[in-house]
């Protein structure tokens, strides 16, 4: 398998002041596995190229199932289990630029613990999206083969688990957050600096003297856009302009789907800045589209004209040909 994620799947029950819908197919998996497929699309009967991890409960509908598979993903790494589906509540007000978290109900979620098909053990690049810092560190432990691995977390983590998020964050290559969590692990409000910080391993738990961080770092800044440190250098993108804005959910996700998608088949890529600056400008197109609609609405179905139309435009308000 060339990308293997690991991550919530779930239903959410989502509130803005433009639309809101309950019982929406959602997770961090969910999105990110749907934008990645986007870009990794196969012909034919060619192999899936992107398998999910994930437990769902017995409430868990076939129709759900088929979008996700229908959207191109392996869901063999996906598990079935008595009892209810992972549940998320949430509101956005205003500009939409946070969200207000209603009620979480882990349900299945609270036991869940990964087992990757033996086939996925080596994957070419694994995401361990926003999930439980533990699960987090056993997935790792069970990929030592994987080229790339990227981590990502919410604020919950950094708030109750620091020194297991800690553990995970040294463990991978790349870790994708947005500006709230890495000024919050770092306890600073200058963004560059708490970069800094977390990359050398002085801001997890131990410091430095316990290992060094990450060896690349991208935040993603809502409506500020994108900075990247990376060994290839420093990277900072805008969002792409739009008045469009129905459902900020999952657009971290997408963005690091995408993202991802595009570092596919192409080894010690955080050190060429071309490539990762590709990348990150479809990450940044696609999560666009993300907030185009309520829920997966704005990226199940992507069509190819108006996706690449985007992409040009961008390319240009960026000042690239």
């Amino acid at each position: 398998m060339e990308l293997v994620i690991v991550g919530s799947i779930g239903y959410d029950e989502i509130q803005t002041p433009v639309d809101s819908g309950n019982n929406l197919l959602g997770g961090a998996a969910v999105y990110s596995g749907i934008a990645a497929s986007h870009h990794l699309k196969t012909i034919d009967e060619s192999p899936t190229r992107v398998g999910l991890v994930g437990i769902v409960g017995d409430d868990f509908s076939v129709y759900d199932q088929m979008i996700l598979e229908k959207a191109g993903l392996n869901l063999s790494g996906v598990t079935r289990a008595d009892g209810l589906t992972f549940r998320w509540s949430g509101r956005y007000q205003d500009a939409m630029e946070t969200v207000e978290t209603l009620s979480t109900e882990v349900n299945v979620l609270a036991n869940f613990n990964p087992q990757l098909p033996d086939v996925w053990n080596d994957p070419e690049i694994l995401f361990c999206a926003s999930t439980h810092p533990a699960t987090q560190v056993m997935v790792l432990d069970q990929c030592p083969g994987a080229q790339l691995t990227v981590l990502d977390t919410f604020m919950l983590w950094v708030e109750t688990e620091f020194e297991t998020l800690s553990e995970a964050i040294r463990k991978v290559d790349l870790v994708v957050i947005n500006e709230q969590e890495a000024c919050e692990i770092a306890n600073e409000k200058i963004l560059l600096s708490a970069m800094e910080s977390i990359m050398s391993g002085d801001a997890l738990h131990g410091g430095s003297a316990a290992g060094k961080g990450p060896n690349g770092l991208i935040v993603k800044r809502g409506s500020g856009g994108v900075i990247a440190m990376l060994p290839c250098g420093i990277i900072a993108l805008p969002a792409f302009p739009t008045k469009n804005i129905v459902d900020p959910t999952g657009c971290g996700d997408s963005f690091a789907g995408s993202l991802l998608a595009h570092l596919v088949g192409r080894r010690g890529v955080l050190n060429d800045q071309d490539s990762m600056r590709s990348a990150l400008i479809h990450a940044t197109v696609t999560a666009s589209f993300t907030l185009g609609a309520i829920g997966i609405n704005g990226i199940v179905n992507i069509e190819r004209g108006p996706y690449h139309a985007r992409v040009d435009k961008y390319r240009r308000i960026v000042g690239l040909p």
